[in-house]
């Protein structure tokens, strides 16, 4: 996995400006999939992130008065205990094309947590990233398209920290027309995206999208 990266490091609080400009083009997103015998779930319209009424603000959960708001550390495990996952976490980082890189497809109960952003728990957008299949079958991200409002994510750390985040959406999006603003961006909260490949597949282009998990910090522990 990774060190306990904790202390002072120049990595912790890389800036979201060169992601930005990858992510403007839609390419910041992962893209290794393999065709499964039925394909993985995916999202429901029901599950797609509300806007409030005269407002173009997500519907999102209120955090509780006087939550923490945390520290950089490194993170160690995720769960999403409604799709039973459990799985520990790489740091990873961009590809040599500029994409979001993915954990090795090898291990299919690996997550990875893009470490130039900020760390779950911290106020932002952190984004955690894994595999929906592998040359095998199903890997950790498989049913992340069945996730529902108000489902659960624990983002473990290496401080001894759990950043527990509410899931307000879930949505799949074209790989040529990904709205990295709107997935990425600081919202004044502590935020998460999880975020797997989806919608249709072809041998020949793989998945032609990526499922998004919105989800907002509404505990600590």
């Amino acid at each position: 996995m990774t060190e306990d990266e904790t202390g002072p490091d120049r990595r912790k609080r890389s800036p979201w400006g060169v992601l930005a400009l990858v992510m403007l083009t839609g390419l910041a997103m992962i893209r290794n999939g393999a065709d499964a015998e039925n394909g993985p779930p995916q999202p429901a319209a029901a599950a797609a992130v509300k806007v409030q009424p005269d407002s173009q603000a997500a519907a999102a959960p209120t955090p509780p008065a006087g939550l923490e708001v945390l520290d950089h550390s490194t993170v160690e495990r995720i769960r999403i205990p409604s799709i039973r996952v459990d799985a520990p976490t790489m740091t990873v980082g961009l590809d040599a094309e500029g994409w979001i890189d993915a954990p090795p497809p090898q291990d299919p109960n690996l997550a990875g947590w893009y470490l130039n952003g900020v760390a779950p728990g911290q106020r932002g957008t952190a984004v955690v990233v894994g595999h929906v299949d592998n040359e095998k079958g199903p890997a950790v991200f498989y049913g992340l398209g069945s996730v529902h409002k108000g489902d659960e994510v624990e983002v473990a750390r290496y401080d001894g920290r759990t950043a527990v985040f509410e899931v307000y959406g879930v949505e799949v999006f074209s790989k040529h027309d990904f709205p990295g603003p709107r997935v990425y961006g600081d919202t004044g909260h502590a935020e998460l995206r999880v975020i797997t490949c989806g919608g249709g597949y072809s041998k020949a282009g793989g998945y032609d999208g990526n499922v998004v998990v919105f989800a907002r910090m509404v505990a600590v522990r």
